[in-house]
């Protein structure tokens, strides 16, 4: 099958979201050093797209990861732990011909002139996805579809699924999409750029860092990126220490109502693009909401970003208000800035939503470190500057 058929919609979901893109074992130095020095390496997992749906999971939402792995003992690996965080893996597949991509980095910050990662991926099962092998019922059985621009990245038959996914059409669930920029991963010239801003500019909700739009695209600060990138409902713009502007239009405090033509579920989250692209002019306009980043003691600075978007996507669920689904974002991230791999248990809800519903002083004085997300540990005993 090319392409999902006419009526694949499901009428009931019984999935909040459904995550697509690659996953691979990766294997972690056991001490500081270059790669050449590491004497040995523990296994875990990494994978932009299946770290958010674990956290997602984690946090008590009904997850699912959609990917291609090998018939190989690190494709058990891969589902079985996935699986075991609570993401259903039933619609992944298995190559039997290609293996699963694996990858090696060092201890270091990956913004560092030190930090090296060394990727085994290509011409892996997941460089295989293609319009033509995908589960597009169980894609489109959630109420949102994560996508990332990692996958893109891939193979051509990636990017042609992508944009199978993201062209608007009756019954398409709500698209997340996180831009993703990884300039290595790229077959080279300038396609990336426009890659990314085409499929950005198709979905509904975007997450991009305001450092990885200066690289791809050229464009400097939050508004810019925001006229780059008018057509997504909500737009996230990361700013790293300076927090996040989210751009939201037709967004009281819950997820938009309505939509024209597209699919909506009994609590009104859908997708705006889905029944095709708004006129320009018809546009309502933006509501532009700011929240500052938290102060927090890094342990090691991976899967920060995938974080913050299961914990936006966890309070768009929820149907809370803009600024609290960036302070949950924000508290997602900060968990796993304060453990040294790419996932961790995130805090309970009840836990993060007295957090988040701190007055702007008490939100600012906030100080995260290891241990933060301890259950027994209420807003006044974290500690604070």
């Amino acid at each position: 099958m090319s392409g999902p058929a006419a009526g694949t919609a499901v009428a009931a979901t019984t999935t909040d979201v459904v995550c697509l893109g690659e996953s691979m074992v990766t294997f972690l130095p056991s001490q500081p050093g270059r790669l050449a020095d590491v004497p040995s390496f523990g296994r875990g997992i990494g994978g932009a797209e299946s770290n958010v749906a674990c956290a997602l999971a984690a946090a008590g939402h009904r997850a699912a990861w959609v990917g291609r792995v090998g018939a190989d003992g690190f494709g058990d690996h891969l589902v079985e732990t996935i699986g075991s965080y609570g993401v259903d893996t039933s619609a992944v597949r298995r190559d039997p011909v290609r293996p699963t991509g694996i990858y090696f980095r060092t201890a270091t910050d990956r913004g560092t002139d030190t930090h090296e990662v060394a990727y085994y991926r290509a011409g892996s099962a997941a460089s295989a996805m293609s319009p033509a092998n995908v589960p597009y019922e169980e894609l489109f059985a959630g109420r949102v579809l994560h996508l990332s621009g990692i996958t893109a990245a891939l193979s051509d038959d990636c990017l042609a699924l992508l944009r199978e996914l993201t062209t608007a059409r009756p019954g398409r669930p709500l698209v997340s999409f996180d831009v993703n920029h990884r300039p290595h991963l790229w077959r080279g010239g300038d396609a990336d750029a426009s890659v990314l801003l085409e499929l950005a500019r198709r979905a509904d909700l975007v997450f991009v860092g305001e450092d990885e739009a200066e690289e791809a695209w050229g464009i400097v600060g939050a508004e810019a990126i925001r006229a780059a990138v008018p057509e997504p409902a909500v737009l996230v713009v990361k700013r790293g220490s300076a927090g996040a502007t989210v751009f939201a239009r037709g967004l009281g405090p819950g997820p938009r109502p309505s939509n024209a033509g597209g699919a909506e579920d009994a609590a009104g989250l859908s997708s705006p693009n889905a029944g095709g692209a708004e006129d320009a002019e018809a546009r309502s306009p933006d509501t532009v909401t700011h929240v500052p980043a938290l102060h927090v003691d890094v342990v090691a600075a991976v899967g920060a970003g995938d974080a913050f978007a299961a914990g936006f996507l966890s309070a768009t669920l929820r149907g809370l208000p803009v600024r609290d689904r960036a302070r949950h974002g924000h508290l997602m991230a900060a968990a796993v800035l304060t453990v040294p791999g790419d996932l961790t248990e995130p805090p309970a809800r009840d836990h993060a939503d007295r957090l988040v519903a701190l007055d702007d002083d008490a939100w600012g004085r906030l100080r995260l470190g290891p241990g933060w997300t301890a259950a027994d540990r209420a807003p006044e005993e974290v500690r604070t500057p």
